[in-house]
């Protein structure tokens, strides 16, 4: 009786256990995959507008000979007014360091007239105008990005014309999205427009202008930024 009370226990634990077999496993459910979120970066080709405030800086004053009284010269003028355009350029991006180059062409109204000269016998006449509606310039970008702001210095070549001199700022900028940033920029501006003749209406004499634009500017810029990943 003994022996079959213990066949029966057996048999029963042999079936539980080869049913406990036939149940599906027990697994924790895979964990949901969440894509990487990219981190920013400042690589890449961009394009923007910008608009703001330009002045004059020299006093520009055309100086004049006459065999009988001399060099002499006429007026002066600090005119400013609007600047406005466009840019194109490329940054890469190294760590925390940004280089980069940017090119822009600039509409620039800073009060552009004509200069009157003055002589002690023929009184005022006509002097020459002391500045161009419009400038570019070329230039090289290299700053420090913390995260999306990114502070720079620029400076390289201006350009009006056939006459050429240099330029040299910086500015901050911030990346609002992956693709857009605004920035605020300075720069100063130094083009050579060489001497400038005019003719000493009723003498026979002439004049010289040494016309050398030196110009500051301030603007606003807005760039669209092609994605770079």
């Amino acid at each position: 009786m003994k022996k079959i009370l213990l066949a029966s226990v057996a048999l029963f634990g042999f079936a539980g256990a080869a049913s406990a077999a036939d149940l599906p496993a027990r697994a924790a459910p895979p964990a949901p995959v969440i894509a990487a979120v990219p981190v920013f970066t400042w690589t890449g080709f961009y394009v923007g507008v910008n608009a703001g405030y330009g002045w004059n800086t020299n006093n520009n004053d055309p100086f004049f000979y006459d065999p009988l009284l001399g060099y002499y010269g006429g007026n002066g003028g600090n005119d400013g007014g609007f600047v406005g355009g466009g840019q194109v350029g490329y940054n890469y991006q190294m760590g925390q360091f940004v280089i980069g180059a940017e090119a822009d062409i600039q509409y620039a109204d800073r009060g552009s007239r004509d200069r009157l000269s003055y002589s002690p016998v023929y009184g005022y006449y006509y002097g020459g105008k002391s500045s161009d509606d419009w400038f570019g310039t070329v230039r090289a970008r290299a700053g420090f990005a913390f995260d999306r702001a990114l502070i720079y210095a620029t400076g390289g070549f201006a350009y009006n014309g056939d006459n050429g001199g240099w330029t040299l700022g910086g500015g901050l900028e911030y990346a609002f999205t992956n693709n857009l940033t605004a920035r605020i920029e300075g720069l100063y501006v130094n083009i050579d427009n060489g001497n400038n003749y005019d003719p000493f209406y009723g003498a026979g004499y002439y004049g010289s202008n040494k016309n050398k634009d030196e110009f500051g500017v301030i603007r606003a810029g807005l760039n669209y930024k092609f994605s770079s990943y």
